[in-house]
């Protein structure tokens, strides 16, 4: 870069200061509710470490952040790809923006990122890990920590990376849904403890010392079949919880397990923590995503935060943004967002036509135009454009933000370029409604007799009115971004996609599902049905997209082996990685290890006949335990009965693309 561009590129990175400050405001103005957040402007190579370090400056060192450093540069080098900003969840949050972007897109990056923080701030999932998770701090400390232990001369640094990339293999293995605590102390009510566990045959104990110290349940069910009481009671999701308190390190010098060193506990149990604190992010990846799109799009397009000379280039790269193939959650996200704001205004409006007098859900589409309601719902021209009826605006409307009214009649602010200023929440809300853009204004018009009967059956007979006119004058304009903060509160990924992915959602924006057929040896088309999509894309999320695995017992067939099961939901695991993941394991537990599973089996002869008649064959389920002992690998068949607790029931996603697995 010659001294002229970077000269310039300083002198775009010194302008950013108003942007950030005045998004800031806006934001809050919408209603939003943000962490405060630092913005850093780095260069191309401290971006690309950024990413690779998941959006923190300081991490433990591994080989990993090097293999995702290399990656991403390889990316944008190659495929054209272009980094446009990094946040992390943190009070206050930090956002790293790359000098060589132009103001356009740093101005969309600010705004993007206002979103976000209010995102972290305000969804519970992230409260589960705190309510000031000082990220940062948490992550500096930790990089430390393994630093000094690769630099422990008792401690080799190929050990400690060895260890890292075991625990690694389980960073998806935890409980996002539970709050996190340490794993210091760590039990569950019904859990064998750990001296019980050891297997009563090694113990030279007389019957009645046995009697004396067990109980007789407990003898009658280590006799039965030679199975003792498993532990945990339920099966148990934290794995990494349950390896910190009942693994042990597999020392191959002495060919047996040994308890943990005391840097192989704290190594995993920061890992673990760190697993929790980056869950909240895998759970929240459309909502979080689309919400930001959606508020910066609201900011930059809407409130002209990008100026008439920056706005193609914005609209270009925010086109490519959604425009980007695959599962996209910024796409999904923002649809979805913008659904909830449109059928939530509709209820709203719907609500009060139906308490016009003589107007009921039968006579709705004869009685009631809809095109003149979204005539009177168009936002007042003083709200439209304030700026323009500076001289007219009431101090008193609730609708106008008296202060700043009076400041801009003094030439205190620069209401020109901030028209926003002038308005309040509720002004805002006029001046964005949705329901008269014109991508959604056939919105209303098509609401279902279903709905309106629904909605007719559900309101109270209070605020009647005699005309249209007034009750659509008494219409809560903001009820869509009311209703939109109340889901970003509450929901995740797969709440999120379960509740609002409706028929009239995959219907308007054209989802389909599609899969491998044997029939035609490639992928099709398979359903539009808004059920089918649901479960398809719920299948990406449940879990962080990953198969759902937790701990039976911790004491399988009595004999200190882990067992680990697959709560199968119709996918089959590909067996060569779960191979590779209990060879990790076992270095983990220290013992041997097992892994029950549902596996899909079809004849090649029942493909050949389905083909014929053109229809796909039907698999044939068979439950199947993998054991690692630590050399080597056997499989043996389970019966229906020893798979019955793993199996599908209400939910079954069949078959997906060879490439989701």
């Amino acid at each position: 870069m010659s001294t002229d561009d970077r000269l310039e590129k300083q002198r775009i990175a010194d302008e950013l200061e108003e942007p950030a400050r005045e998004a800031n405001r806006l934001a809050r103005k919408l209603g939003l509710d943000p962490f405060d957040v630092n913005y850093w402007v780095v260069d191309y190579d401290e971006m690309n470490e950024l990413i690779a370090y998941g959006g923190f400056q300081s991490r433990y060192p591994h080989w990993r952040w090097g293999m995702g450093y290399d990656r991403q540069r390889k990316q944008r080098q190659f495929l054209g790809g272009k980094a446009f900003e990094i946040v992390n969840n943190d009070d206050p949050s930090n956002a790293f923006l790359q000098e060589s972007n132009a103001l356009a897109d740093q101005k969309a990056v600010i705004t993007h990122v206002e979103a976000h923080a209010d995102f972290f701030k305000n969804n519970e999932w992230f409260r589960l890990f705190g309510t000031s998770p000082d990220a940062a701090a948490m992550l500096e400390r930790h990089g430390e920590t393994v630093a000094e232990y690769m630099e422990d001369p008792d401690i080799s640094r190929e050990a400690v990376e060895e260890w890292i990339d075991h625990v690694l293999c389980l960073e998806d293995n935890i409980d996002q849904h539970r709050t996190f605590t340490t794993a210091e102390g760590w039990t569950e009510d019904g859990e064998m403890p750990e001296d019980l566990a050891e297997n009563l045959d090694e113990l030279d104990l007389s019957e009645e010392v046995r009697k004396q110290v067990f109980s007789e349940e407990w003898l009658d069910a280590m006799a039965d079949d030679g199975d003792g009481p498993t532990f945990p009671a339920e099966p148990e999701k934290d794995i990494l919880a349950f390896l910190r308190a009942h693994g042990k390190a597999y020392d191959d010098d002495a060919e047996k397990a040994t308890d943990y060193e005391e840097w192989q506990r704290e190594i995993l149990e920061m890992l673990r923590k760190e697993a929790y604190y980056f869950a909240p992010q895998k759970m929240t990846k459309v909502m979080n995503e689309g919400w930001a799109s959606y508020w910066e799009s609201k900011m930059m397009a809407g409130e002209r935060f990008a100026a008439a000379d920056e706005f193609v280039s914005y609209a270009d790269h925010m086109a490519q943004v959604l425009g980007s193939p695959g599962l996209n959650p910024y796409k999904l996200g923002l649809e979805l967002w913008q659904y909830i704001e449109n059928r939530r205004n509709r209820r709203e409006v719907v609500e009060h036509l139906l308490r016009v007098e003589g107007v009921t859900w039968r006579n709705f589409a004869d009685t009631v135009d809809l095109d003149a309601v979204l005539e009177s719902l168009e936002p007042d021209p003083l709200v439209a454009d304030p700026v323009t009826h500076l001289d007219s605006l009431d101090p008193e409307d609730p609708r106008i933000d008296a202060d700043a009214l009076a400041a801009a009649r003094a030439g205190d602010i620069d209401a020109e370029t901030y028209p926003w200023k002038l308005l309040t929440y509720e002004g805002l809300a006029e001046r964005h409604y949705s329901l008269v853009r014109p991508q959604s204004r056939g919105f209303l018009k098509r609401i279902s007799q279903e709905e309106l009967e629904r909605t007719s059956r559900y309101l109270f007979d209070t605020d009647r009115y005699t005309t249209v006119e007034e009750a659509v004058e008494a219409v809560d304009r903001a009820a869509g971004w009311d209703r939109m903060r109340e889901v970003r509160e509450s929901h995740n990924d797969v709440t999120f996609l379960d509740e609002f992915l409706t028929d009239e959602f995959v219907d308007d924006n054209d989802y389909f599902t599609y899969e491998y057929t044997h029939t035609t040896r490639d992928f099709r088309v398979t359903s539009t049905d808004a059920e089918d999509v649901k479960k398809k894309l719920m299948l990406q999320f449940t879990n962080f997209g990953k198969p759902t695995i937790a701990v039976h017992d911790g004491n399988y067939r009595n004999r200190n082996e882990l067992l680990l099961a697959h709560h199968y939901n119709g996918v089959g695991l590909e067996l060569t990685e779960a191979k590779q993941t209990l060879e990790r394991v076992f270095e983990l537990w220290g013992r041997p290890v097992a892994l029950k599973t549902i596996v899909k089996e079809i004849d090649e002869h029942d493909i050949e006949v389905a083909r014929r008649r053109d229809r796909e064959p039907k698999p044939t389920e068979r439950g199947r335990l993998i054991r690692f002992d630590g050399e080597s690998f056997e499989a043996e068949e389970l019966d229906d009965e020893e798979i019955a607790d793993i199996r599908a029931t209400e939910v079954d996603y069949n078959t997906k693309p060879d490439e989701w697995l």
